[in-house]
């Protein structure tokens, strides 16, 4: 096997979206990340999984739960994604957010994101230091600002001329 140090240079060449995962607590707090390793899994049933670290505090409120929302981030709002990047009991401080209308998911960071997802968990997959989390998609919008992607520990924003 490559070493740790390997493996994050290769993992930093490709690009992933900023994406912030929420959800609500058996304590009722919300709690958040900001994850790059999202991605669509099914359109028929329409499908997602976010990948997160077994010592998540967001992880554990995903498995009380049994759901989350994924917040896509829009452009210019690095700093954002930068303040769910770290541990802290109060990233939801200096953020307005929203509830789902739906019966379950986590916060919606409505000023800062591109699109959304809300998710009811399908399956929790162990995968090494992290948890693989299928969600089935059950509301959800996207507007008109590109998102942010993330690679070689920079921001950016692909749009095509």
């Amino acid at each position: 096997m490559i070493d740790q140090e390997q493996f994050k240079k290769i993992m930093a060449c490709a690009p992933g979206p900023a994406a912030i995962v929420t959800a609500t607590g058996a304590d009722g707090r919300p709690q958040g990340l900001t994850v790059s390793a999202v991605c669509s899994v099914s359109l028929d049933p329409p499908l997602l999984l976010a990948c997160l670290d077994l010592g998540s505090n967001t992880l554990g409120a995903v498995r009380a739960s049994k759901a989350f929302t994924v917040n896509y981030i829009a452009a210019g709002r690095e700093r954002v994604a930068l303040d769910f990047a770290v541990k802290s009991d109060s990233k939801f401080d200096s953020h307005v957010w929203s509830a789902p209308t739906a019966a379950c998911g986590g916060p919606i960071l409505d000023q800062h994101c591109a699109a959304y997802a809300v998710c009811r968990v399908e399956q929790f997959i162990e995968a090494g230091d992290h948890v693989i989390v299928v969600g089935a998609v059950v509301e959800g919008q996207a507007g008109d600002d590109h998102a942010l992607a993330y690679a070689r520990r920079a921001f950016f924003t692909a749009v095509s001329a």
